[in-house]
Protein backbone atom coordinates (compact mmCIF):
# COMPACT_ATOMS: atom_id res chain seq x y z
CA UNK A 1 0.00 0.00 0.00
CA UNK A 2 0.94 3.49 -0.61
CA UNK A 3 0.19 6.04 1.93
CA UNK A 4 -0.33 10.06 0.46
CA UNK A 5 -0.56 12.21 3.11
CA UNK A 6 -3.45 15.08 2.30
CA UNK A 7 -3.08 18.60 3.48
CA UNK A 8 -5.61 17.79 6.95
CA UNK A 9 -3.00 15.46 9.49
CA UNK A 10 -3.94 12.22 10.14
CA UNK A 11 -6.07 11.92 6.61
CA UNK A 12 -4.07 9.37 4.07
CA UNK A 13 -5.28 8.38 0.38
CA UNK A 14 -4.78 4.87 0.11
CA UNK A 15 -3.54 3.00 -2.69
CA UNK A 16 -3.11 -0.15 -3.69
CA UNK A 17 0.65 -1.64 -4.51
CA UNK A 18 -0.62 -4.72 -6.72
CA UNK A 19 1.91 -7.46 -7.99
CA UNK A 20 0.27 -8.11 -11.65
CA UNK A 21 0.57 -10.76 -13.94
CA UNK A 22 -1.11 -12.16 -17.02
CA UNK A 23 -4.32 -13.38 -14.65
CA UNK A 24 -4.47 -9.83 -12.76
CA UNK A 25 -3.49 -8.39 -9.97
CA UNK A 26 -3.22 -9.14 -6.20
CA UNK A 27 -3.01 -6.26 -3.47
CA UNK A 28 -3.82 -5.87 0.37
CA UNK A 29 -6.08 -3.73 0.96
CA UNK A 30 -5.31 -3.66 5.04
CA UNK A 31 -2.58 -4.33 6.88
CA UNK A 32 -2.73 -4.36 10.63
CA UNK A 33 1.02 -3.67 11.01
CA UNK A 34 1.47 -0.59 7.60
CA UNK A 35 -1.66 1.11 9.39
CA UNK A 36 -0.40 0.87 13.00
CA UNK A 37 3.21 2.11 12.00
CA UNK A 38 1.49 5.57 11.23
CA UNK A 39 -0.68 5.86 14.26
CA UNK A 40 -3.30 4.65 12.10
CA UNK A 41 -6.20 2.07 13.23
CA UNK A 42 -5.64 -1.19 13.38
CA UNK A 43 -9.24 -2.37 14.55
CA UNK A 44 -11.71 -3.08 12.04
CA UNK A 45 -15.42 -3.46 14.15
CA UNK A 46 -17.76 -3.10 10.90
CA UNK A 47 -17.30 -3.50 7.35
CA UNK A 48 -19.96 -1.69 5.50
CA UNK A 49 -21.54 -1.31 1.60
CA UNK A 50 -23.24 1.84 0.43
CA UNK A 51 -24.66 0.88 -3.34
CA UNK A 52 -26.10 3.94 -4.95
CA UNK A 53 -28.02 3.86 -8.11
CA UNK A 54 -27.53 6.99 -9.48
CA UNK A 55 -25.06 9.35 -10.93
CA UNK A 56 -25.54 12.30 -8.13
CA UNK A 57 -26.70 10.80 -4.92
CA UNK A 58 -24.95 12.79 -2.08
CA UNK A 59 -24.40 11.15 0.81
CA UNK A 60 -23.39 12.69 4.04
CA UNK A 61 -21.55 14.13 5.80
CA UNK A 62 -21.66 12.28 8.71
CA UNK A 63 -19.28 11.83 12.01
CA UNK A 64 -19.25 10.54 15.35
CA UNK A 65 -18.54 12.15 18.58
CA UNK A 66 -16.04 10.55 21.39
CA UNK A 67 -16.47 8.08 22.87
CA UNK A 68 -17.83 6.38 19.63
CA UNK A 69 -15.71 8.52 17.55
CA UNK A 70 -14.84 6.22 13.89
CA UNK A 71 -12.38 5.64 11.58
CA UNK A 72 -12.97 4.61 8.13
CA UNK A 73 -10.91 3.57 5.20
CA UNK A 74 -13.32 4.26 2.41
CA UNK A 75 -12.99 2.18 -1.46
CA UNK A 76 -15.23 2.51 -4.17
CA UNK A 77 -15.34 -0.62 -5.49
CA UNK A 78 -18.04 0.10 -8.11
CA UNK A 79 -18.54 3.32 -10.25
CA UNK A 80 -16.79 6.37 -8.67
CA UNK A 81 -17.41 9.30 -6.40
CA UNK A 82 -15.93 12.66 -5.56
CA UNK A 83 -15.32 11.91 -1.88
CA UNK A 84 -15.14 15.02 0.73
CA UNK A 85 -13.90 15.01 4.86
CA UNK A 86 -14.08 17.74 6.95
CA UNK A 87 -11.99 18.11 10.47
CA UNK A 88 -14.59 18.28 12.73
CA UNK A 89 -11.36 18.35 15.57
CA UNK A 90 -12.03 20.60 18.07
CA UNK A 91 -7.96 22.37 18.84
CA UNK A 92 -6.89 21.04 15.33
CA UNK A 93 -5.10 23.57 13.44
CA UNK A 94 -6.95 22.65 10.54
CA UNK A 95 -10.33 22.19 11.92
CA UNK A 96 -13.02 23.14 9.59
CA UNK A 97 -10.72 22.46 6.53
CA UNK A 98 -12.03 20.14 3.84
CA UNK A 99 -10.36 17.94 1.34
CA UNK A 100 -11.69 15.61 -1.26
CA UNK A 101 -10.84 13.36 -3.51
CA UNK A 102 -11.61 11.06 -6.55
CA UNK A 103 -12.24 7.43 -5.65
CA UNK A 104 -13.29 5.19 -8.39
CA UNK A 105 -13.07 1.11 -9.28
CA UNK A 106 -10.66 2.23 -11.86
CA UNK A 107 -8.05 4.20 -9.75
CA UNK A 108 -8.54 1.94 -6.55
CA UNK A 109 -7.84 4.55 -4.36
CA UNK A 110 -8.70 4.77 -0.74
CA UNK A 111 -10.11 7.55 1.26
CA UNK A 112 -8.42 7.10 5.25
CA UNK A 113 -10.53 9.13 7.03
CA UNK A 114 -9.47 9.70 10.91
CA UNK A 115 -11.89 9.72 14.02
CA UNK A 116 -13.40 13.30 14.41
CA UNK A 117 -13.42 13.89 11.01
CA UNK A 118 -16.76 14.00 8.92
CA UNK A 119 -17.04 12.47 5.83
CA UNK A 120 -19.46 12.46 2.73
CA UNK A 121 -19.25 11.93 -0.96
CA UNK A 122 -21.40 12.72 -3.96
CA UNK A 123 -21.69 9.62 -7.19
CA UNK A 124 -19.74 10.42 -10.56
CA UNK A 125 -21.67 7.06 -12.13
CA UNK A 126 -24.24 5.09 -11.73
CA UNK A 127 -24.06 1.40 -9.82
CA UNK A 128 -22.14 3.29 -8.02
CA UNK A 129 -20.31 1.04 -4.73
CA UNK A 130 -18.24 1.79 -1.59
CA UNK A 131 -17.36 -0.22 0.88
CA UNK A 132 -16.22 0.79 4.59
CA UNK A 133 -13.69 -0.67 7.03
CA UNK A 134 -15.00 1.06 10.27
CA UNK A 135 -13.12 0.98 14.22
CA UNK A 136 -15.86 1.68 15.69
CA UNK A 137 -19.66 0.20 16.03
CA UNK A 138 -22.70 2.81 14.96
CA UNK A 139 -23.78 4.42 17.57
CA UNK A 140 -26.62 6.85 16.40
CA UNK A 141 -26.79 8.61 19.88
CA UNK A 142 -23.67 9.72 19.02
CA UNK A 143 -23.94 10.40 15.00
CA UNK A 144 -23.56 14.12 13.36
CA UNK A 145 -24.06 15.70 10.43
CA UNK A 146 -22.81 18.50 8.33
CA UNK A 147 -25.02 20.16 5.75
CA UNK A 148 -23.70 19.02 2.33
CA UNK A 149 -23.33 23.27 1.12
CA UNK A 150 -23.07 24.32 4.35
CA UNK A 151 -21.46 28.09 3.98
CA UNK A 152 -18.94 27.72 6.73
CA UNK A 153 -17.08 24.93 4.89
CA UNK A 154 -17.26 25.66 1.24
CA UNK A 155 -17.28 22.24 -0.25
CA UNK A 156 -16.49 21.90 -4.15
CA UNK A 157 -18.67 19.46 -5.17
CA UNK A 158 -17.84 18.50 -8.97
CA UNK A 159 -21.67 18.10 -9.72
CA UNK A 160 -24.96 19.70 -8.23
CA UNK A 161 -27.10 17.12 -5.98
CA UNK A 162 -29.90 15.02 -7.57
CA UNK A 163 -30.68 12.58 -4.83
CA UNK A 164 -30.34 12.54 -1.29
CA UNK A 165 -32.28 11.63 2.01
CA UNK A 166 -34.32 14.53 3.77
CA UNK A 167 -31.88 14.03 6.97
CA UNK A 168 -28.45 14.49 4.81
CA UNK A 169 -30.06 18.12 3.07
CA UNK A 170 -31.36 19.10 6.77
CA UNK A 171 -28.14 18.88 8.49
CA UNK A 172 -27.93 21.50 11.30
CA UNK A 173 -24.68 20.41 13.32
Amino acid sequence: MIFEETPLPGAYIVTLDGIEDERGFFARQFCEREFGERGLMTRVAQVNTSYNASLGTLRGLHYQLPPRAEGKLVRCVAGAVHDVIVDMRSGSETFGQTFGRELSAANRAMMYVPRGFAHGFITLADATELLYLMDEFYSPEFERGIRWNDERFSIDWPIAPRHMSPRDANHRD
